[in-house]
């Protein structure tokens, strides 16, 4: 969210390699992003719900949501602390209602219970990435898996198609990349999802979260940790290369 203090290719690389140093927790999990402009997850079900804050008040929320399921597997959801905004250029997926953010003296969770299965998938539209969105899951009080938006902004640097607000409605932002993410519990399941702005560059902003049982895999999958390092230890030197040239332009600034 708005400007950051240093060019996308040096500080995705730097985040990077800080979250490679940190443990190996409890479960394994695929992520995947969609092709740019996607807003909504093309993943299958067995069953799924979303939750749009559309029929939330603005301003910070405790609230619990149903997320549009029934019967037996109903899936429900407690946000804790969450601050709701409505659609600006920074979030609200379709150009339009409300989207949730986290600021870095703001964060907040979304516990999870479902009906008959456990809960293996989690995903959402990600808007105004920056390099302090941190997300985290736990079952029960053990966090089982962590990523950060680093990981992704290595990748989608060089792709300009995922830059800027998609929605016609609120266009600009071109310095910041705007990308559906995807989260499969590949060998266990969770029960809370945790949003973090850290360090505090911007906001955390997201929409259409889904969650639900995956009975497909859908997406570009992010590379494994090892292979993501050497792809941003190379964008960082091309960043380094880039910055020689560009002498002190700051990045959310678009030549």
């Amino acid at each position: 969210m708005r400007q950051l203090p240093v060019a996308l290719a040096g500080f995705a690389a730097l985040g990077a390699v800080t979250l490679f140093a940190r443990p190996v927790l409890a479960d394994s999990f695929v992520v995947s992003y969609e092709a740019p402009g996607v807003q909504n997850t093309t993943t299958t079900f067995s069953y799924s719900g979303v939750e749009t804050f559309d029929g939330q008040s603005t301003g910070f929320q405790t609230f619990s949501t149903a997320f549009g399921t029934s019967g037996q597997n109903t899936i429900s959801g407690t946000y804790s602390g969450v601050q709701i905004k409505p659609a600006d250029v920074y979030g609200g997926a379709g150009g339009a209602g409300n989207y949730a953010v986290a600021f870095g003296a703001t964060p907040y969770s979304l516990t999870l219970a479902a009906g008959s299965s456990p809960i293996d998938y989690f995903g959402f539209w990600l808007s105004a990435l920056d390099h302090g969105n941190l997300l985290a899951f736990y079952n029960g009080a053990s966090e089982v898996f962590s990523f950060s938006a680093a990981q992704v902004l290595a990748l989608v640097e060089t792709n300009r198609a995922y830059f800027g607000n998609p929605n016609p409605q609120h266009p600009g932002n071109g310095g910041q990349p705007y990308v559906f993410l995807n989260f499969y519990d590949t060998s266990g399941a969770f029960n809370k999802v945790a949003f973090t702005e850290s360090p505090a560059v911007g906001g955390f902003e997201s929409d259409n979260q889904t969650v639900g049982i995956y009975t497909s895999i859908s997406g570009t999958p992010v590379p494994e940790p090892t292979a993501l390092a050497l792809l941003g230890t190379g964008l960082f030197g091309l960043g380094r290369i880039r910055r020689r040239g560009a002498g002190s332009r700051r990045f959310g600034e678009v030549c």
